[in-house]
């Protein structure tokens, strides 16, 4: 076993995490969506 395994920093789930990234990520690029839907919106 190495040093790394003994002494692990976060012992949270990874799995939460990368969903959480996923999940940021995606309301992330959905909000910048609908602001251009809006722009083209106002736009027209």
């Amino acid at each position: 076993m190495n040093e790394f395994e003994k002494d692990v920093q976060a012992k949270s789930n990874d799995a939460i995490e990368s969903g959480l990234g996923f999940v940021y990520s995606f309301l992330f690029f959905t909000i910048i969506f609908f602001i251009g839907v809006i722009i083209k919106a106002v736009a027209l």
